[in-house]
């Protein structure tokens, strides 16, 4: 759409996705092909211990992530949207196999509670409230491991992932059929999101060195309480810059009905928009509003104490609101982005996984992330996935032939070998390209 929409939709989104975790808490799931949990396994309370400091940290990293992709030159006049939530839940699973400062750095980044009992309580609880189930809405959320199926995992670690995180391990051949395995992963993805997370894992994602593939997928489907009347939605401007509109539907919500959750500063107008819910988590849509058409003011807000203070001064009545309608698709590729936030060593040969497998062989090779949100007159479906790719650095013993794929942009030259000179330089980005 547009950067004025990118950053309201987005700051919607954020909330509808991160927000909507805020307070809540992981019902036990199993993943294909493998059996539940062992017995005994804690089953957390709706409101398990630690609960609170884990939404709270999932809400500084989404602040803190948002500040980094909006910053970013590549990202400028673009659309930005992502699940926090997934992406902390991911990374949650792979910080329990870190170790050193590998760990710390992404504790650190993912404002991760660091006393251990906390923190997996936390993220239980929160499971649980999200998988608890509502008959006017659906909302879930999965975890999964996906191991090559020749590489020793400690016991440990993979008990951890499936006791606390409700992410069971499925073996898949990563060595001699890595695309039937990468499609075997983006099938659960695709059923965990009702088919809106497509294609997670894109070619080339994971290869022969891949040893592991830890998956999250959350699923939303909710209608308003107060629903547009689709008669009253007409295409009108939206200014998207300085003297620059372009023509969106809009929805207009404007009876003597129009009751909201409202509140307003000298910056900017916050709207809360609720969604129909039973006995489930109540779940609404947040929109920070700039006064003028600098999103600063409500990127400003995203700070979790001026959004906590702002929440609270949200009050009903009557409100004449025209929203636009959106869908927005964003796929991101986060170790550039993770790193610079923080948890650069993750990603690097110094990594320290012995966690996971009792060696420093491991390394985060990719966190890729996928969302999708619709929101028209009669409410709103959101879904995201992240999936957190370890690569073995080396193939210890055995099979020592590198691997040469170029498969990625490359330079090459042409050389005149007896005097080293170079008579051709260039460099292929496209080879489809003339």
């Amino acid at each position: 759409m547009n950067r004025r929409i990118s950053g309201l939709l987005l700051l919607a989104g954020l909330i509808v996705i991160g927000c909507i975790v805020a307070g809540c808490t992981d019902t036990p799931q199993t993943t294909s092909g493998q059996s539940a949990p062992p017995a005994g396994q804690e089953t957390p309370g709706p409101v398990a211990e630690g609960t609170g400091n884990v939404s709270a940290g999932n809400n500084r990293f989404a602040a803190d992530l948002y500040r980094h992709l909006a910053s970013d030159p590549g990202n400028a006049g673009k659309n930005i949207f992502f699940s926090p939530y997934s992406i902390s839940s991911a990374l949650a699973i792979t910080y329990e196999g870190a170790r050193g400062t590998t760990a710390d750095e992404i504790g650190s980044v993912l404002h991760l509670p660091q006393n251990e009992t906390l923190r997996r309580a936390g993220f239980a609880g929160l499971d649980a409230v999200l998988n608890d189930g509502d008959e006017t809405y659906t909302l879930r959320t999965a975890n999964a491991l996906w191991a090559e199926e020749t590489y020793p995992f400690l016991p440990g670690y993979v008990d951890t992932a499936a006791r606390r995180y409700s992410a069971n391990v499925t073996n898949l051949d990563f060595i001699g059929d890595t695309e039937a395995s990468r499609e075997t992963i983006n099938r659960w993805v695709e059923e965990k999101t009702e088919n809106k997370i497509r294609d997670l894992l894109p070619p080339g994602s994971v290869n022969p060195m891949t040893r592991l593939v830890i998956t999250n997928a959350i699923y939303f489907k909710g209608t308003w309480v107060k629903q547009f009347d689709p008669a009253e939605t007409t295409d009108e401007e939206f200014k998207v810059a300085p003297g620059e509109t372009v023509r969106v539907p809009m929805m207009h919500r404007t009876d003597e009905d129009a009751i909201y959750g409202y509140a307003e500063t000298k910056t900017l107008q916050a709207l809360r928009m609720p969604y129909a819910h039973g006995n489930g988590t109540e779940l609404s849509m947040l929109v920070l509003l700039p006064r003028d058409d600098n999103l600063t003011a409500a990127e400003e807000a995203l700070d979790a104490g001026t959004l906590a203070e702002l929440r609270k001064t949200l009050a009903d009545r009557r409100v004449r609101v025209v929203f636009p309608k959106f869908t927005l698709e964003t796929t991101y590729s986060l170790p550039q982005a993770l790193a610079a936030m923080g948890m650069p060593t993750a990603f690097s040969g110094d990594a320290d996984f012995s966690g996971m497998d009792g060696t420093d062989m491991l390394f985060i090779s990719e966190v890729v992330h996928k969302v999708f949100v619709d929101v028209n007159e009669e409410g709103t479906e959101a879904a995201a996935a992240t999936g957190v790719v370890m690569n073995i650095k080396s193939a210890p013993g055995g099979d020592t032939t590198p691997v040469f794929r170029a498969d990625h942009p490359f330079v090459f030259l042409i050389v005149e070998e007896g005097s080293g000179t170079i008579l051709f330089a260039g460099r292929v980005v496209n080879p489809e390209s003339a």
